[in-house]
């Protein structure tokens, strides 16, 4: 799990909004642009390319 002071700083690459942790922890996703980015060996993995788009975006 990713430890909470790092969470703090991390930023979704596309809007700079903060990023927060899914229900399921292997997920961070950014309310703000509803992307989601994958974490891996807890290490969160913020490229674009790498993003998922949520449920409501479009």
């Amino acid at each position: 799990m990713i430890q909470r002071e790092i969470l703090e700083i991390l930023a979704c690459p596309k809007c700079k909004d903060r990023v927060v942790v899914d229900s399921s922890t292997t997920w961070l996703r950014c309310d703000r642009c509803e992307l989601k980015f994958p974490v891996r060996d807890d290490f969160p993995i913020l490229l674009l390319e790498e993003a998922v788009p949520g449920p409501n975006s479009g």
